[in-house]
């Protein structure tokens, strides 16, 4: 058997057995190899650094490898957006080692967006043998004695975005030695800094080459990055410079069998109000990361929650353990969450193959340098195709062939990438999306700045663009900034990096303790705290099952107990939107008008459901937990009432009664095919619909962005609302169920209980619309639209100017 029929191979033994008429798989994509194309080693890297290489395996570069170290060893900013598995380190180690032999006293930083990536990427340049380049660790996991010899003697820095923020630049004086001879800044896996993250992260290293420069130094950049749209325009608006891109691929690569697998209906039983529903993307996957473990194979199972990481690995543990008791032990979960000794012994394992198995969240999309994978399953569309082509490519590293299974959700983006498979796998990745000029960014960024050095004329427009002099006005009237002959001054005693959480999560994360023993499980976002360790959630722990008995947000702790019940929660939520301000408009003539604005969203946990483990509801318990606020960005249409309802032409002469079932129906869908259109998780977004709201005065459908002040997601789905609007036309009709089901418009965790819906309805509204809006060659125009789009759409430019800030429901981080 040849390598490139190896994952073929490998997927003939996963549905072994299964009926021909039942296979799950609705497309089988073949993805060739490729050769590898090399280069000479650049005549300026020392001979001993060649021989370290060639001793772990490197003969010779591959050309991207050659391309970017030149241009990082001439001074010009560099980004290297290549595949995964190409080697992008080396690119970077050339020029960063090379320098630090050559020139003594230089240093150099190095970023991560995950502490495994870095600790994982320190690990590499140590086995180089190279101790007087003092490579060093920098995060939330290193003791205070290693903190302290790292300020004092490291030369090549490791850290991430986080401990930059909190722990280097507020005290930049104490790294003054660093700062002086600062030579490279490497900034690695950079694609993963999109959105609030990424908006942040591009003020912060603004921030830094500003501190670099005051201690006389002028970095040069290199960011190493997966394929994305347009990489230098990307890198300049990260780093506030120029970047030269390289992105032609010399690496080779193994040829790869990718499997799109749709679960089969459950015949004995039926979802809520009597929709069909199929077996979960968790359950298929758990079986085949077993039969994958059964053959031997080392095998990774993506999946979009922590709690289904834990569920997966669990359940596949248990039908391996049926088969070879023996080598159920050698599957586990990982996740973000876990305590760091628990991290660095799975990451140990997974990389010496001790483990065969992991199911994991996306902590191992960036995570380690895992080489030699047989397998990767995608459980649910991970977001982006960046991050789907990222996840498919830890298969077949080292040029070996490999499997990728993508398996569907009960859910409409999911079913419908499955049924148009040249839609995940024809279409080129998105450009990211970074807005440093949200003023829910810009505001707290120029605030940390100054309290680091004064603020001189320029900095503000320079830091955040055209808004800057207006934020910087407000910090001087709330008497946070002080105006002075040579700038502006921060006047606080406190600091305000503490104040400003990066990764938008809005404050310290919550603990969860175990009660009895005071055992300290793992961590849990404050946002998301509310719907997963609510009181009475069962949370789940490397395999092991709890129940939350209390959820203290004051303190920032979670107790729980363990227990094992025979069902699952999920939280119940209700949603309120008031309307802020329109910041555009376009009324189409016939009845219909489309808005991007800012709204204020209130939303409030108020129950949860249990249901057992078919998915059927058992019961439902009300929760006494706060409100939740929330400035952002929403797109919205409305409609007339009688394109809605009357005889106007093209209209959806639509009963008075069926409005919110089909209005509601119609935002589900839409909430779901947005993914296909922006830069964004469904988890990013929610939505409200109803017959009447008070802003527009008609019956309106509403999404908004769950991140404050937004990162780009609604302003996305405006641009592109006739093809957006047309693809959840196509995706509601082409669903088989005669009413509606999770794959089309209902959602298992609809603040309304996916009550009402109207699937019926929902495409006469959606057909009135798109008449309106002359998008009546629908299925041209949603096809034509998803695989064009992520050419043309650009990267928000952070020095345009935005505004400085001051019913049916469906919510950020409950899927709607």
């Amino acid at each position: 058997m040849t390598e490139g029929d190896r994952g073929r191979a490998l997927l003939d033994r996963v549905t072994e057995g299964i009926p021909s008429q039942d296979l799950p798989l609705t497309h089988i994509a073949e993805l060739p190899d490729r050769p590898e194309h090399t280069a000479s080693w650049p005549s300026w890297v020392p001979p001993a650094l060649t021989d370290a290489l060639g001793r772990s395996g490197v003969p010779r570069p591959w050309i991207h490898q050659h391309a970017a170290a030149e241009a990082a060893w001439a001074g010009d900013n560099v980004v290297v957006a290549t595949g995964t598995a190409s080697g992008k380190s080396l690119a970077y180690q050339l020029p960063v080692v090379s320098r630090l032999l050559e020139d003594t006293k230089a240093t150099a930083l190095y970023l991560a967006p995950t502490k495994a990536l870095g600790s994982d990427q320190l690990r590499a340049v140590r086995a180089l043998g190279f101790d007087e380049i003092a490579a060093a660790r920098y995060d939330g996991d290193t003791a205070q004695v290693e903190r302290d010899w790292a300020r004092a003697h490291a030369r090549w820095l490791f850290t991430n975005p986080d401990m930059l923020h909190r722990g280097v630049l507020p005290q930049h004086e104490r790294w003054a030695r660093m700062f002086r001879r600062l030579r490279y800044i490497v900034v690695d896996e950079c694609h993963a800094y999109r959105g609030l993250f990424g908006s942040h992260v591009s003020l912060l290293l603004r921030r830094l080459r500003r501190v670099a420069r005051h201690y006389g130094a002028d970095p040069v950049f290199i960011l190493a990055s997966a394929t994305v749209a347009e990489p230098e325009l990307f890198a300049a608006r990260l780093t506030g410079t120029d970047c030269v891109a390289v992105t032609t691929d010399g690496s080779p690569r193994g040829g790869r069998t990718v499997a799109l697998w749709e679960p089969p209906l459950l015949t004995e039983i039926t979802g809520e109000h009597g929709a069909p529903i199929r077996r979960s993307a968790g359950t298929e996957a758990a079986g085949i990361l077993a039969d994958l473990v059964l053959q031997g194979a080392r095998t990774l199972a993506f999946v979009r929650s922590r709690r289904g990481a834990e569920t997966t690995a669990l359940q596949a543990r248990r039908i391996v353990a049926e088969v070879d008791p023996t080598a159920a032990g050698r599957i586990a979960a990982y996740r973000a969450g876990y305590l760091a000794e628990d991290r660095r012994e799975l990451e140990r394992s997974l990389s010496a193959g001790e483990l065969l198995g992991v199911a994991t969240t996306n902590a191992l999309e960036l995570g380690i340098d895992i080489s030699g994978l047989d397998a990767v399953v995608i459980a649910g569309y991970p977001g982006t195709l960046a991050s789907f082509w990222q996840q498919a490519g830890r298969a077949g590293r080292q040029g070996n062939g490999a499997l990728v299974v993508y398996v569907a959700r009960d859910d409409p983006m999911d079913t419908y990438l499955v049924h148009h498979p040249a839609a995940l796998l024809s279409r080129p990745v998105e450009a990211a999306v970074v807005d440093p000029a949200n003023p829910y960014v810009a505001r707290p960024q120029l605030a940390c700045a100054a309290a680091e050095l004064p603020l001189t004329d320029d900095c503000p427009t320079e830091l955040v663009g055209a808004s800057g002099p207006e934020i910087v006005a407000g910090l001087v009237s709330d008497g946070l900034l002080r105006r002075r002959r040579t700038g502006w001054y921060w006047t606080d005693r406190r600091r305000p990096h503490h104040e400003v959480d990066i990764r938008g999560a809005g404050g310290e994360q919550v603990v969860v303790v175990e009660g009895d023993t005071a055992r300290l499980l793992g961590t849990v976002d404050p946002i998301a705290a509310c719907h997963t360790v609510h009181p009475g959630a069962v949370y789940l722990h490397q395999g092991e099952s709890f129940v939350v008995d209390e959820l203290n947000l004051a303190d920032g702790v979670a107790l729980v107990h363990a227990e094992d019940p025979d069902w699952t929660t999920s939280a119940r939520e209700t949603v309120d939107i008031t309307v802020v301000r329109e910041l555009d408009r376009h009324a189409y003539p016939g009845g219909v008008t489309a808005c991007l604005g800012e709204v204020d969203v209130v939303s409030q946990v108020v129950g949860y459901l249990r249901r057992s483990p078919s998915g059927q509801v058992l019961d439902q318990v009300a929760l006494d937990l706060p409100e939740h606020r929330l400035r952002t960005r929403a797109v919205w249409y409305s409609i007339r009432d009688d394109l809605l309802h009357g005889n106007a032409p093209g209209g959806a002469r639509l009963d008075q009664a069926r409005t919110p079932g089909a209005l509601h129906a119609a935002e589900h869908a839409a909430i779901g095919l947005l993914p296909l259109f922006a830069t964004c998780d469904r988890w990013d977004i929610g939505g409200v619909s109803t017959a009447f709201h008070e802003h527009t005065g008609e019956a309106t459908v509403l999404v908004y962005d769950g991140h404050p002040g937004g990162a780009g997601f609604a302003d996305r789905g405006f641009a592109a609302l006739i093809p957006w609007l047309a693809a959840t036309r196509e995706a509601i009709s082409a669903c088989a169920c005669p009413a509606g089901c999770p794959s089309c418009v209902q959602s298992p965790k609809c603040g309304n209980g996916n009550e009402p819906l109207d699937k019926a309805g929902s495409l006469l509204v959606l057909d009135a619309v798109l008449s309106v809006m002359g998008g009546s060659d629908r299925a041209a125009i949603a096809e034509g639209a998803i695989v064009e789009h992520s050419i043309t759409e650009q990267i928000v430019d952070p020095l345009v100017s935005r505004p400085n800030p001051v019913a049916q429901r469906s919510a950020p981080t409950k899927p709607s």
